[in-house]
This record gives structure tokens, C-alpha cells and sequence, in this order.
């Protein structure tokens, strides 16, 4: 989970993202047919176990936590969190009627097909971000 330019290939809402920095990225969404950008920072990360975000700029307020619990050297639990504002009045019905709910737990299956076929790690950065 710490690979942000491959988010497009399993979070369906994501168009882009481009790591700026160690602990920066930039973020381009498609959230109800409606694009949004903004800019997170990396508040945490311990690859394997904890990634922490919150929105920093751009129209979209947005945080969250990605947490890994190994089961067994197969099995793996991952836990969501995530915070947001609807923006509009679609965003805001979808909240209600719980869309967002729905749409992470088709993007967690997807992230489990994606990373299942990768087979193993990528070799790319996966540093660690203290709190």
C-alpha cells in the first residue's frame, strides 16, 4: 500500500497519483462523475502494517488509515478507515445511501486481486514514516 502510482489499477475513483515527495502526493479523483484534486500528506507509515493520510490542499478534504494484520504467512486482514467531506448534492446522497461504503469494499477486492497476481514485492521504496 505504499506504491501510490498504482492506486489507479485497483481504486476505481482514482485517475492519478504522483508522489512529490518522501511523505507528499498528489491526487487526481473521480468521485459521482465529478473530478477532484488535492494533495496528501503521509502522516505514517510502516510498510506491512500502517499507512496514514490526511488531505493538505485542493477541493477534497480526506484522511484515512490502512492497516495490515497478518494472520498467517497467507492470510492477511486489512482494516479501512477513512474520512471525508461530500462535496455537491450527489456526493452528499451517495454518503447517505452508503456508496462510499460499497465502493471501498470493491476497491479492498480489488486490491486483492491486484496484489495477489503481483506475486511478490516490487522492490520499490517502502520507506518508513514515523509519527
Amino acid at each position: 500500500w505504499t506504491q501510490f502510482e498504482s492506486f489507479p489499477k485497483f481504486l476505481d475513483e482514482v485517475v492519478e497519483i504522483t508522489q512529490t515527495g518522501d511523505t507528499h502526493t498528489h491526487w487526481k479523483v473521480k468521485v459521482g462523475g465529478a473530478e477532484r484534486e488535492f494533495d496528501a500528506e503521509i502522516t505514517e507509515q510502516h510498510p506491512d502494517e500502517r499507512v496514514a493520510w490526511n488531505s493538505t490542499g485542493g477541493d477534497t478534504e480526506h484522511a484515512g488509515v490502512v492497516t495490515f494484520h497478518k494472520l498467517s504467512d497467507t492470510t492477511t486482514r486489512v482494516t479501512v478507515q477513512l474520512d471525508w467531506e461530500p462535496q455537491g448534492a450527489l456526493e452528499k446522497i451517495g454518503d447517505l445511501v452508503g456508496a462510499g461504503g460499497h465502493a471501498v469494499k470493491k476497491d479492498l477486492k480489488n486490491f486483492k486481486e491486484f496484489i495477489e497476481a503481483q506475486g511478490a514485492e516490487t522492490g520499490a521504496w517502502r520507506g518508513d514514516v514515523p509519527r
